[in-house]
């Protein structure tokens, strides 16, 4: 990362307390405003109706004018937004609805050591939201294999292709090798229309949706084109071996005890294999057939396997998804 970015990101913002229980956020400069503040102060107005709260702009100042507790959660929040606007030269609303998870890197965590964690991808740099999801990243980048379980939303694939692409582009690894298995298909895809690639895509949508998210249309269709990034069901991975390769099983609550022992042992020189899934979500018509949980009481122990397991805590998409998977949560416990 930049030097720029690194003195941007500790030139903290100045926060001053009033007795009448106002906040005031100051700016460096009114550029920087404008940019968490977003054209017509849009962002502003996003923040408002989402936690509730009244939120003024005034000169390069931010003025909070509410109860202590709500100006804690805002002064965060804009903390983190003005850290990814400096980061990435925008403010995304999906950065505006993560910035209001209470569980997220706020500023009582060391800004530089935050930046260690950071995902710098051609179009937009990834900042973990949570503890788990850096603890992830750092599983991602340390680990030989990660087994990561947990709901939607956790950032599972997507932290996991940022990084795998990261080291695709730096030239660590030769491939990243993205697999699903094609269980509403019963993975008898001889019987679906069209040539593999028009068989397989609606299954493989997700891991699509990640990668464009993070580099250009036309640069991905070219590394797939090369062969720099491949596609393909779990079923097609049987007798390979994967070299200099970075592979990642999404969905994997929906494969079998033998097709995950079979990914996993793909594994070759100069390779990392991830395990995504979500216990809750298994769309096997026997759920006992899972091998997901299995791999994890198999295999947590050994040093150079890594086990992650996020909840709805971790959640980063919109706040109501979160209160959705606990409450499925806590009725199975019931």
């Amino acid at each position: 990362m930049s030097n720029f970015v690194s003195r941007k990101i500790k030139s903290d913002l100045k926060f001053v307390y009033s007795e009448n229980s106002t906040v005031s956020i100051i700016f460096s400069s009114n550029e920087d405003l404008l940019g968490v503040a977003g054209e017509f102060n849009n962002n502003i107005k996003e923040l408002e109706k989402i936690t509730d709260t009244s939120i003024y702009s005034r000169g390069n100042s931010i003025i909070l004018k509410n109860d202590q507790k709500k100006n804690e959660i805002i002064k965060n929040a804009i903390s983190f937004l003005y850290d990814q606007y400096i980061i990435n030269g925008s403010i995304e609303k999906k950065d505006i609805i993560s910035s209001v998870n209470k569980f997220m890197i706020d500023e009582k965590n060391n800004s530089k050591e935050n930046i260690n964690y950071i995902i710098k991808t051609p179009k937009k740099s990834v900042i973990p939201r949570s503890e788990k999801q850096k603890s992830y990243v750092k599983a991602l980048r340390d680990s030989d294999v990660v087994i990561s379980c947990g709901p939607a939303g956790t950032g599972k694939t997507f932290l996991a292709v940022a990084v795998a692409l990261t080291m695709l582009l730096d030239k660590k690894i030769e491939r990243i090798i993205l697999s699903r298995p094609a269980v509403e298909a019963g993975e008898r895809l001889g019987f679906l229309p069209g040539d593999m690639r028009e068989k397989v895509d609606p299954y493989l949508r997700p891991l699509y949706d990640s990668l464009y998210d993070l580099l250009d249309f036309e640069k991905i269709q070219k590394k797939i084109e090369v062969g720099d990034i491949e596609i393909a069901p779990l079923a097609f991975m049987r007798g390979r071996t994967l070299k200099n390769s970075f592979a990642i099983l999404d969905e994997a609550q929906n494969a079998t005890d033998t097709q995950i022992k079979m990914f996993l042992t793909r594994i070759g020189e100069n390779s990392k294999i991830v395990i995504n899934g979500d216990p809750s979500q298994i769309d096997l018509p026997n759920k006992l057939l899972s091998g997901l949980n299995r791999s994890k009481k198999l295999l947590g122990h050994l040093k150079e396997i890594s086990v992650i397991d996020f909840d709805h805590t971790d959640v980063v998409r919109h706040p109501l998804v979160s209160k959705i998977v606990k409450a499925y949560s806590d009725q199975k416990t019931d």
